[in-house]
C-alpha cells in the first residue's frame, strides 16, 4: 500500500510536470512543437501565457495545492478547518506571487477564499465554484479514507469518502458538479491504493461521483458520473492516437470539472497499463492539460504504484525538495481512523 501511496503523489506531481508547458495551449500547438505524444519533460515554451521561465520538470498549482491539502489533513489527523483551509491557500498564493509566478488560485478558489476574508461563511462562499480546482488537489482524501472494494462495507466506505472530500472541497467548490468530479478522483486514488485495477478504479469513482452530485448547491451541467462512463467508453475501441483526438474533440480539456475529470479518465481507459504514457498522453491534449495528466498520474499511480515511473522521473521531483514519499507515508497512516463517517 506504501508504494501505491507514493505512486498517487508522485503521479500526480509527475502529471502535472508534464503538461507545465502545454496548459492553456491547443492540441495543435502541442503536435507542431512536440508531436503527437510529449516525449517527456519540457521547459515551458517563450512567451507562455502561465509558464513562462519555467524549467523541465517543474511543477505547477496543482501540486501545490495537493500538498498544501495534504499537510493540512496530516495537521487536522484527518479533518481540515474551512478557515485554515481557506487562509492556507491564501498564503500560498501570496508566496507564489513574490516569487513571480502567474500561475496562482484558480478563478473558483480565488473568488471563494476572497468571499471568506470578507466575512462570508464557508458554506456559501464555494457556492459557485464549478471548475476542477477541488478535484485537482484531492487526491490525498483518497490515500488517507479507505474505500473497500468486494465486500459489503463498499456504500459505507463510499459514503465516508464522499463526506471527507465535501469537507476538503466545498470551501472554494460546494457545488453538485465540483463535489461529483472530485469525489470521483479521491475515490479512484483510493481503490487504487486499496489494490484496485483502473477499471475497478473508474467503476467507484463513477459511483462517488454519482453520490457527491447531490451534495453541495445545484448548478446546471451535465452530469458528471454519466460524462464519465461516457468517456471511457467512447475510446474503449479506438487506438491511442485517436483516442487522445476524440478527448480533445468531444469530451473537451477546459477548466471545467464535467470536461477535464471524464478526460482524464479516458486516458486511463486509453492508456490502463503504463502510467508513465497515460501522463504523456494527457499532457498532449491541450487545454487544462497540466490539470487533466495530474489527475490521470494520481489515479494511475495509486494503481500501478510508484515504480511504474521511470527512476529519472521520480528524481526529478524529488530534486524539488516536496517530501511526498514522507508525506504519502502521513497519509496513509490515517487510513485506519479515516474510515469512519465524518464530522
Amino acid at each position: 500500500m506504501l508504494t501505491r501511496a507514493r505512486g498517487a503523489l508522485y503521479g500526480l506531481a509527475i502529471g502535472d510536470a508534464l503538461g507545465m508547458p502545454t496548459q492553456m495551449l491547443s492540441r495543435a500547438e502541442i503536435v507542431r512543437r512536440w508531436g503527437p505524444l510529449l516525449p517527456g519533460f519540457e521547459p515551458a515554451p517563450p512567451g507562455h501565457p502561465i509558464a513562462g521561465g519555467m524549467p523541465a520538470g517543474a511543477v505547477t498549482d496543482d501540486t501545490g495545492q495537493a500538498i498544501l491539502l495534504a499537510r493540512l489533513l496530516v495537521k487536522g489527523r484527518g479533518t481540515i478547518d474551512p478557515h485554515e483551509l481557506a487562509a492556507a491557500l491564501t498564503e500560498w498564493e501570496r508566496a507564489m506571487a513574490e516569487r513571480g509566478s502567474l500561475d496562482l488560485l484558480g478563478p473558483s478558489t480565488k473568488r471563494a477564499v476572497a468571499a471568506i476574508l470578507a466575512g462570508v461563511p464557508p458554506e456559501e462562499a464555494g457556492a459557485t465554484g464549478t471548475t476542477n480546482g477541488a478535484a485537482m488537489r484531492i487526491a490525498p482524501v483518497g490515500i488517507a479514507v479507505p474505500v473497500a472494494l468486494h465486500d459489503s462495507t463498499l456504500n459505507l466506505g463510499l459514503s465516508t469518502l464522499v463526506d471527507r472530500t465535501v469537507m476538503a472541497s466545498c470551501v472554494t467548490h460546494n457545488t453538485g458538479v465540483a463535489l461529483a468530479g472530485a469525489a470521483a478522483v479521491a475515490a479512484a486514488v483510493s481503490a487504487g491504493v486499496s489494490g484496485a485495477t483502473i477499471a475497478e478504479a473508474t467503476a467507484l469513482g463513477i459511483q462517488a461521483a454519482s453520490s457527491a452530485a447531490r451534495r453541495g448547491h445545484w448548478v446546471a451541467g451535465a452530469d458528471v458520473a454519466a460524462r464519465i462512463e461516457w468517456a471511457t467508453s467512447l475510446v474503449a475501441s479506438h487506438g491511442q492516437a485517436e483516442a487522445a483526438e476524440l478527448i480533445y474533440t468531444l469530451v473537451g480539456t477546459s477548466l471545467a470539472t464535467q470536461e477535464s475529470v471524464p478526460a482524464a479518465f479516458a486516458v486511463l481507459a486509453a492508456v490502463p497499463a503504463d502510467p508513465w504514457r497515460a501522463c504523456r498522453m494527457a499532457a498532449s491534449l491541450g487545454g487544462d492539460s497540466d490539470t487533466i495528466a495530474a489527475m490521470t498520474g494520481a489515479i494511475a499511480g495509486a494503481c500501478h504504484g510508484a515504480g511504474s515511473f521511470p527512476p529519472e522521473a521520480i528524481a526529478a521531483i524529488d530534486a524539488q525538495g516536496l517530501g511526498l514519499a514522507a508525506l504519502a507515508g502521513d497519509l496513509l497512516a490515517l487510513r485506519d481512523t479515516c474510515g469512519s463517517e465524518a464530522p
